[in-house]
């Protein structure tokens, strides 16, 4: 049997596969949005897909949040599977209530007599200068809600796997995409040359379809002395300063925050006995803080020093001193010392 034929392909074109196989694969599937439809959305992920697939199943919604998520919830009941798309993640509280009260709950208050396949889609982080309202990182709000399942991929090949398993689960999926690493992965040095995903091993992706199940995460790097957990952009931060200053780390991706690869998890801070948390969301509250109990709760006696976070700051996120603020190889490098001498 032949492999399948495989296309260097960025995030953005990975996604945008992925939503043309799922619209061609389910007459289901429909993609709605504010500019998704013969623009092809602010970033261009849903390029070409009205003209392929016609205006019914990829159309442009009002300016209204709340509004996009709430016909989704009524979409999905009626037995769509719709994929909404949040144009910025900063933009999604307006919907919150249609998520967390009507799509988180569906399938538990009508007694499983209704289910809610919807997937929304929306990019998020900083790192391009988008100032505090084009650059949050919300996802921790989304794994405290019970029903709803979050997803962020760090490589087109899992975008689009991860895509379209999201699509076809049953449950709502929120499907946070890195906006800095669209067009090529981030190593967090901001005043060195971008490099295309077209050099990177993730960009290899099949052209029609293949699925990456949900909750199983990615040791990108195995190593001995410390494992690092973290997913998204920093993905790639973390490997660059790795590399940079030969740490023997082991780096696990985690693709999907919820459901959580808890096995895999601990199975490598048992083996290396330390462990640092990566994000790029604020601090209090953020989902590092969940992952550092759990490996706590889980671990206690195979580790060798206390879990270290490495995050953003508590304040909203700056313009000006947006490289301040960014977990970047500095602050790293800084909590890599600490820890291995702890």
């Amino acid at each position: 049997m032949s492999e399948p034929a495989t296309k260097t392909m960025n995030m953005i074109e990975a996604i945008n596969s992925a939503l043309d196989v799922m619209l061609a694969k389910d007459p289901e599937v429909v993609i709605m949005g504010e500019d998704v439809g013969y623009f092809g959305g602010v970033f261009r992920a849903t390029a070409g897909l009205q003209k392929k697939h016609g205006k019914t199943r990829v159309f442009d919604t009002p300016i209204s949040e709340c509004g996009i998520i709430g016909v989704g919830v009524g979409m999905a009941a009626y037995g769509l599977r719709p994929v909404p798309e949040i144009q910025f993640a900063d933009y999604i509280y307006p919907g919150l209530d249609q998520l967390v009260s009507e799509a988180a709950r569906l399938r538990y208050r009508s007694a499983n007599d209704f289910i809610c396949p919807m997937t929304v889609r929306s990019p998020f982080g900083g790192g391009i200068f988008g100032g505090q309202t084009h650059s949050q990182s919300p996802e921790s709000m989304f794994t405290h809600i019970c029903g709803i399942k979050t997803v962020i991929p760090a490589t087109p090949y899992d975008a689009k796997g991860l895509l379209i398993a999201a699509i076809e689960d049953n449950d709502p999926v929120v499907f946070f995409e890195p906006k800095r690493i669209y067009n090529g992965p981030f190593t967090g040095y901001y005043d060195r040359p971008v490099e295309p995903w077209s050099k990177h091993e993730g960009s290899d992706v099949p052209e029609g379809y293949y699925r990456i199940d949900l909750g199983k995460a990615s040791v990108v790097r195995e190593g001995e002395t410390v494992t690092v957990l973290t997913y998204g952009t920093m993905v790639h931060v973390v490997k660059a300063v790795v590399a940079e200053h030969g740490i023997d780390a082991e780096i696990i991706d985690l693709r999907t925050l919820l459901p959580l690869d808890i096995e895999t998890i601990e199975a490598s801070v048992k083996k290396t006995g330390r462990c640092m948390v990566v994000h790029e969301a604020t601090r209090t509250s953020g989902f590092g803080a969940e992952l550092a109990a759990q490996v706590q709760e889980r671990c206690f006696y195979h580790l060798e020093a206390p879990v270290e976070r490495v995050t953003g700051f508590d304040t909203p996120y700056p313009h000006s001193l947006e490289w301040a603020y960014f977990p970047g190889p500095v602050r790293l490098a800084r909590a890599f010392d600490k820890i291995m001498k702890d």
